[in-house]
């Protein structure tokens, strides 16, 4: 009875070990934010043996799309799922995925044309700089990565060329990319406000402002754009893989069976985790 009782607590406590190795996802955490003047959430995925280490990993920033918040990726995505297969499977490093909520009071990932609702601020100022006090994420530029779906691969792209410095790697899925929003919101911003608004999200404009030295910027990042073949972002993406092309911008540009789905995106998700891994290793 004793040997059965000792190889019982054995086996217990090599299970409650390999739970502790697991990856977890807190699905709503939250961080003050003076720029917004509210709490803001978003949902976290740490990876198999964070919690057993000290080590510091690489961080991936994961945008949803238009109809979801911080828990789309959870929820839908299943990223908990496609990561611990991806790290187990040795495709993907190990690395901490910050999913923000951006659907809360104002949808969107870019500053209000007026100012009075700066969200994109926040991101850059508050949000990164609390992941990375409050979580073991490297702080330098090659072990951060960006990506995200529709108006989130939107919010990557444009996040990318305002702040080439921030991004070992940039993944637009299925992503929106013009600023047409502008254009909808007849006398809510004077004409200026909307002028400055669309030369900053407006690829073309971009690329045909920038300087050598901001485009060699872009080209430092690796891309990775991808897009359904039944999507109607389809011509969008397209013509961003050409405009990328003619300016000599370094990119991978997949297109491939399916819609702006999340089937298209939980098997893109795969694939991007490998990409941003190898991007963090490549410098």
């Amino acid at each position: 009875m004793k040997r059965f009782y000792l190889l019982t607590v054995a086996l217990l406590g090599m299970t409650a070990a390999v739970a502790a190795q697991g990856s977890a996802v807190y699905e709503t955490r939250t961080v003050k934010s003076s720029i917004l003047n509210m709490e803001r959430r978003y949902a976290v995925y740490l990876p198999p043996g964070y919690a057993d280490s000290d080590r510091s990993y690489p961080v991936l920033y994961l945008l949803h799309g238009s109809g979801d918040d911080h828990t789309g990726w959870v929820q839908f995505g299943q990223v908990q799922h496609i990561a611990d297969k991806a790290i187990a499977s040795g495709a993907a490093s190990p690395m901490l995925i910050v999913m923000p909520d951006a659907n809360t009071k104002v949808k969107g990932y870019f500053n209000q044309p007026d100012g009075s609702f700066a969200f994109e601020d926040f991101f850059f100022k508050e949000l990164i700089p609390h992941i990375e006090k409050t979580y073991r994420v490297r702080t330098e530029r090659r072990y951060r990565a960006i990506s995200g779906l529709s108006m989130g691969g939107g919010g990557t792209i444009y996040y990318a060329l305002h702040r080439p410095d921030m991004f070992a790697a940039a993944c637009p899925l299925s992503a929106t990319t013009g600023s047409d929003w502008i254009i909808r919101q007849g006398s809510k911003f004077t004409d200026e406000q909307k002028e400055a608004y669309r030369k900053r999200h407006n690829i073309d404009v971009i690329f045909a402002d920038a300087p050598k030295e901001q485009i060699d910027a872009f080209k430092g990042i690796r891309w990775y754009v991808s897009c359904g073949d039944d999507d109607f972002l389809y011509k969008d993406n397209s013509l961003l893989h050409i405009l990328f092309r003619d300016r000599g911008i370094p990119h991978e540009y997949r297109v491939k069976d399916g819609g702006h789905t999340w089937t298209y995106w939980r098997m893109e998700l795969a694939v991007v985790l490998e990409f941003v891994s190898k991007s963090f290793s490549q410098f």
